[in-house]
This record gives C-alpha cells, sequence and structure tokens, in this order.
C-alpha cells in the first residue's frame, strides 16, 4: 500500500449533484456547463467553503460541446471563485467523474494541492451535431471566398447527401460496436439469463425508491429550478420507476438482438443529464477549516481490455488490483458501489469475482469474492437512477461516502465499466 505523508490523505468532505434526468426532458434545454456551474455553487453553499479556498477545479466530461470544450474552467469562472484558479476537463468515458476524483487526491498526495473541487457532468440532450467532411470544406472555402460570387460558387457544390447531419454514436471507434451490442455478447458468452438481468434491475429500482422515499437520495441533490418563472421545481431523479416488477420488465422486448437477445431499455441504463461535484481536501486542511471527513481515498486502480473481446470487463481486472493496493481482501469491504451500465455488464463482472477459473487468469491464488447483494447497491444504481456519462463517478463517490458515515462501515468500494475496455475500482475508508 502506498505511504502517504502525514496530513496528505485525501478526503471527501462533501458531495452533491442534480437531478439526473432522461435526456430529452426536465434538461433539455439546459447545457452541461450549467449543470455543472449549479452543482458547483450549491456545494460550495452547503459546505460554507469560500472558492478562494480552492486550489483546481477538475471535471470529467465525455460528450463536451464544442462551444465550452474545458467544462471545469468554466466552473472555475463562477462568480464564487477567483479568476486565477486553473482547471481542466478530462475524458476517462463513463469513469470520468471519478477519475476527476483520484487525479483531485494525487495532486494533495503530491502536496500540489490542499483543496479540489472535482466532479462531472453530462448532457445528452445537448450532443454536438456535426456536418459531412465535405460540406465542412465547402463552408470553409466560401468563408475563404474574397467576393460574393466566389462564395456563392463554394456553396453551390453542395448536394442534399452533404446536407445529412452526423450525431456522434455511443459506439467503439475500433470495433463500431455499441455498448449495448457489447452487452449483448456478454450476456451471451457468460451464461447471463433474461431473469437474472432483469432481477438486477428490479432491485436498482426498488432501493433507488425506497432511498429516495426515506430522504437518503434526495439529501445529495440539488434542486433544480426551471421554466419561464423558474417555477417549476425538480428535487428527484425522473427515471426512477417505484411501481415497477418483474413482470412488467419481463415485457419489454430486446433492443440489441430483437430475436435472440435479452437487454432491453428495462435493464441498461438511460442516456441521461445531470452533474455531480465533490470537495476533496488533505485532511490537515480539513481539520484545520473544521469539516470532518466522510471518507479518505486509500486506493484506485484503472484497468482496459481489448474491446473486441467483451468491452464492459474492465472492472474484472481493476477491483483486484485496488484492492491489492489497499492491503484489503473482499471480505473486508462493508459497502460495494458497481455502476450499472447494464445488468449484464454487472452479472458478468460478479461472476468473474467469484471465479476460480477467472482467479488463474489474473494470476490470483484465490476468486476475488462473492458478492454480497445486502450491502451492493444499497441504494440503487444506475438503471434506475440514470447515468450521465460524466457525472456518475461522482455520484457514486457521494452515495458511497454518506452510506459509509450511515451505517459506520470501514471500507467501501467502486466499481466502474467504462467505454474503450476499461475499468477503474476505488476504495473508500471511513476516516
Amino acid at each position: 500500500m502506498l505511504t502517504i505523508p502525514a496530513g496528505r490523505r485525501p478526503v471527501v468532505v462533501a458531495g452533491v449533484r442534480t437531478p439526473f434526468a432522461k435526456s430529452g426532458t426536465i434538461f433539455k434545454d439546459v447545457s452541461a456547463m450549467a449543470l455543472a456551474r449549479h452543482a458547483a455553487k450549491e456545494l460550495l453553499y452547503r459546505a460554507d467553503l469560500a472558492g478562494a479556498e480552492v486550489d483546481e477545479v477538475i471535471f470529467g466530461q465525455v460528450v463536451p460541446s464544442v462551444l465550452a470544450p474545458n467544462l471545469a474552467r468554466e466552473v472555475s469562472l463562477l462568480p464564487q471563485f477567483p479568476r486565477t484558479i486553473p482547471a481542466y476537463t478530462l475524458n476517462r468515458a463513463c469513469a470520468s467523474g471519478a477519475q476527476a476524483i483520484v487525479n483531485a487526491a494525487d495532486q494533495i498526495v503530491l502536496n500540489r494541492a490542499d483543496i479540489v473541487l472535482a466532479g462531472g457532468a453530462e448532457s445528452l440532450s445537448d450532443i454536438p451535431i456535426l456536418h459531412s467532411r465535405r460540406f465542412s470544406q465547402i463552408l470553409v472555402d466560401a468563408s475563404r471566398a474574397r467576393s460574393l460570387g466566389g462564395r456563392l460558387g463554394a456553396l453551390a457544390r453542395t448536394r442534399p447527401r452533404d446536407l445529412v447531419p452526423v450525431t456522434p454514436a455511443i459506439a467503439e471507434p475500433s470495433t463500431g460496436e455499441s455498448m449495448g451490442q457489447s452487452a449483448e455478447k456478454m450476456a451471451k458468452e457468460n451464461g447471463i439469463s433474461r431473469e437474472e438481468q432483469d432481477r438486477v434491475a428490479l432491485l436498482s429500482h426498488q432501493r433507488a425508491a425506497a432511498a429516495t422515499a426515506d430522504g437518503r437520495i434526495p439529501a445529495e441533490i440539488v434542486p433544480w429550478f426551471g421554466g419561464r418563472g423558474m417555477e417549476e421545481v425538480t428535487t428527484a431523479d425522473n427515471g426512477v420507476r417505484a411501481d415497477t416488477s418483474l413482470e412488467a420488465l419481463a415485457g419489454l422486448k430486446p433492443v440489441f438482438d430483437r430475436r435472440y437477445g435479452s437487454v432491453t431499455a428495462g435493464n441498461a441504463s438511460p442516456l441521461t443529464d445531470g452533474a455531480a461535484a465533490v470537495i476533496v481536501m488533505a485532511e490537515e486542511k480539513a481539520r484545520a477549516l473544521g469539516y470532518p471527513p466522510l471518507a479518505t481515498i486509500r486506493s484506485y486502480a484503472v484497468a482496459a481490455v481489448d474491446p473486441g473481446w467483451q468491452l464492459l470487463m474492465g472492472p474484472a481486472f481493476a477491483v483486484p488490483r485496488a484492492l491489492e493496493r489497499a492491503g484489503l481482501s473482499w471480505s473486508d469491504l462493508g459497502l460495494v458501489e458497481i455502476h450499472e451500465a447494464f445488468a449484464a455488464q454487472v452479472l458478468s463482472n460478479i461472476q468473474a469475482w467469484g471465479s476460480p477459473d477467472w482467479a488463474r487468469r489474473l494470476g490470483l491464488p484465490a476468486p476475488v469474492g462473492e458478492v454480497d447483494w445486502d450491502i451492493t447497491n444499497v441504494m440503487g444504481g444506475s438503471i434506475a437512477i440514470g447515468h450521465p456519462f460524466g457525472a456518475t463517478g461522482a455520484r457514486l463517490v457521494t452515495t458511497l461516502a454518506n452510506e459509509m458515515r450511515r451505517r459506520d462501515v470501514q471500507f467501501g468500494l467502486i466499481s466502474i465499466c467504462a467505454q474503450g475496455g476499461m475499468g477503474l475500482a476505488m476504495v473508500l475508508e471511513r476516516v
């Protein structure tokens, strides 16, 4: 385990998020920048932290706006901050928010920062729509023309096919395979049944609904005020279905393999808009300022697999590395948060962690461990709550740290699969 200088342990002291909303609904006219700024402002307010105390801002975003490509810098230019705070935006796909937090932790351990605001945001309602390369060149030629005739001549080369928009695809550039297709392939290769997937989805909705009703989830959410007169108040995620059932989920048709498939809209996370932010401090700074730490980031690990194989199996490799770096075993964990991109992905990784064959593949003397659902995703997961790509990691850290405090749990684990065949795991320790 890494030896950290005295007082330099990176600790999470607070975190918030916006409601998570299915794309094209509540936040259909809201940018990722507005969502990120909203979460950051409220976090500073709730924590009673002066913006001038923050040394750096780090945010994750997967599909950036061409108008504001450095989301973190736009957050750091809020009136609450001095304009001299450096900021950058990163992209580790679905693990981006968590990567922003571990980057913050690294800066603190290296004594390069005492307080970092980290998180992520995504607006999949506001994705960039591109032109074909040919039409882009026509527009460039028209802009460079020195006369009206030259501009008209360039534009006259336009053909109807040039006007067809090109939208970003949630697919692997290296394989052309979408994440849903990859999840479908994993379900088939790993023998994951449709019923198993639907049961994971049902549990996600039931637990998210319960955590919403008892106030645990609302306590982490920043209300959003929308509408012309700011009279439309949103305080909850709009994807949670308290009334769903196994029968209702079983009635949904497969999306990616309509004839033989098992992955449906019900057992997969929806396209989602939202933002989340976390304050990470050096422990000595937190105590000096009077902030009781929620948890410290004890270790993390990132792994990658061939995207052409089983795209979302990165966590199978990342989790044992993170546990080894933390000096812990699976049995030491009191809570576990597994990002639910797809139920098939969750169940495939769980299968690997409990498999002797996989243990040999990973060079381990024994399987990583068997998942106990009584301590796993206890407040629901991404299938119900939603998955704004850049924000999910920060949501998971906030939720896990808060629940560890409530249950007085010493160690907790986060597991996230990510596009590109990557996986990120993080171990939190109650301080």
